[in-house]
């Protein structure tokens, strides 16, 4: 195990959050938020001092020998430590008392979750919401694939930013858009800075003010919901919500699609399996809540564009409200319950457990009982007129065997708080698949503060594990990673 190589990448990285919190603190000063100012201030300084000591301790580290295993390990561990660090402008502020709940709203922002300890957010510093709205769109795209765009650390080959893209990465495969890792990293990030910039000015044309133009803007955009408002986004007007919806569907889409869209080979972006599945999925959920719910609005336009950004907050795992979709009848809040294991598609800043292993899932399935009734044939699942590598399937499946495992443990221990099984269940498939809000005492009205700190340490951990698609997380658990090391 290359720990110093490992170290070394912590370091840049946490420099480069220490550069990311410069606008929190400009913004800070400029509205003379005392707390706040010296908050980051301290907080800078602290990460610098950090950084300065693992780039010390690894001054002499050998740039070969990074494998899978060093990719998962580098990533589970950076997000760990940007999270314990991130939190502490909202400690020393007092802003957040409490250092669990500081990291839990931490978190929270970096995984594009939106789920929130805070009752209330208007009164929060503005350099406080900007940050926290900032982590957003940090963590959507992720933190390390942006240090993969501009710097080169010199691991062997291409093997090395593989196997970083592929740890943080959301879906079962990645691949590249153009021969060099770090050329798609750039490409990435050009389209998710580009949409973001779009997403701002359409926002502003519809007389949103700047810096809530920016704050919601950068939530879609990492699809993770923290408002600047107490009510979300159920105070704006139809047309800031419509722009908001179309864009929570934008960033749920597989960034390699627009890349295809800019090269002009529209018939294989549109002609993409998990794409048309994913549209397939939105206008039918959008159909059957309207139908179900428009005894509940006044109008039609009112029913449909609840139901369309209600389906897009919480398909995109983005978490924005409109309205309290917790009154909804059951069959509604059952098809968002379904939308929020499902999530986004592979390749977007959306959570979830992706459209694609849905597919691939469904894909098996048909093979194994085809296989059941002609044992000697050979077939393989094809997605997008490509056989699968068994490698993927059997991961995938393994995927959902860890889901199912950390959805029932994180329920049991968050049942010892007292609270019922919707709230519970909600509130580890909100955190889990980096939704947001969920039902009942976690709905959209309301907030997790109620909880114990041994659930919300739960819940961080959920956080992490589905935004970073469990492998890095179980990894720093597993026994077999330490005995390795040594």
């Amino acid at each position: 195990m290359n720990f110093k190589l490992i170290w070394r990448i912590i370091a840049y990285i946490l420099l480069i959050e220490a550069g990311l919190m410069m606008p929190g603190l400009g913004i800070s000063l400029v509205r003379h938020e005392s707390a706040a100012s010296a908050a980051f201030l301290k907080s800078i300084a602290i990460i610098l001092a950090v950084s300065g000591i693992l780039l010390l301790i690894t001054r002499h580290y050998r740039k070969g020998r990074f494998y899978s295993r060093e990719g998962l390990l580098t990533t589970g561990l950076t997000w760990i430590m940007m999270s314990a660090l991130g939190c502490l402008p909202f400690y020393l502020s007092k802003a957040i008392p409490s250092y669990v709940d500081a990291m839990f709203e931490m978190v929270s922002g970096f995984t594009t979750t939106g789920s929130s300890i805070l009752p209330e957010v208007e009164s929060m510093a503005h350099g406080l919401l900007f940050w926290r709205s900032f982590s957003h769109w940090i963590g959507g795209m992720g933190v390390l694939v942006f240090l993969l765009a501009i710097v080169s650390l010199g691991g062997k080959g291409e093997g090395f930013t593989l196997h970083i893209l592929k740890a943080e990465s959301p879906g079962p495969a990645v691949g590249k858009m153009v021969p060099r890792m770090k050329d798609t990293a750039k490409i990435l990030y050009l389209i998710y800075f580009g949409l973001t910039v779009l997403n701002i000015l359409f926002l502003v044309i519809g007389g949103m003010p700047m810096f809530e133009a920016v704050c919601t803007a950068m939530g879609t955009a990492g699809t993770g919901g923290f408002g600047v408002k107490n009510d979300s986004m159920a105070s704006y007007s139809p047309y800031l919500q419509n722009v908001t919806t179309v864009f929570m569907f934008l960033f749920s889409v597989n960034f390699s699609i627009y890349y295809m869209i800019l090269l002009r080979q529209f018939k294989a972006a549109f002609g993409d399996e998990e794409l048309r599945l994913f549209l397939v999925m939105i206008f039918a959920s959008i159909a059957l809540i309207a139908w179900n719910v428009s005894p509940l609005y006044k109008s039609m336009e009112e029913t449909i564009r609840h139901s369309a950004f209600t389906v897009g907050t919480v398909m995109s795992t983005t978490g924005y409200a409109t309205t309290d979709f917790d009154l909804w009848p059951p069959f509604s809040k059952a098809i968002l319950l379904f939308l929020m294991m499902v999530g986004a598609c592979a390749g977007s800043t959306g959570g979830g457990m992706k459209q694609v292993r849905l597919l691939l899932l469904w894909k098996s399935l048909r093979r194994n009982l085809h296989k059941s009734l002609h044992p000697t044939e050979v077939r393989s699942v094809i997605v997008n007129g490509r056989a699968m590598d068994e490698d993927i399937l059997s991961n995938t499946n393994a995927y959902l065997i860890a889901y199912v495992i950390i959805v029932i443990g994180s329920v049991l221990v968050l049942s010892l708080d007292g609270f019922d099984f919707e709230t519970n269940f909600s509130a580890v498939m909100a955190t889990f698949n980096n939704i947001g809000p969920g039902f009942h005492a976690v709905g959209p009205t309301c907030n997790f503060a109620a909880y114990s700190n041994l659930s919300k340490i739960v819940m961080i951990a959920d956080m992490l594990a589905g935004r970073l698609e469990i492998y890095p997380i179980l990894i720093l658990i597993s026994k077999s990673t330490w005995k390795k090391a040594r």
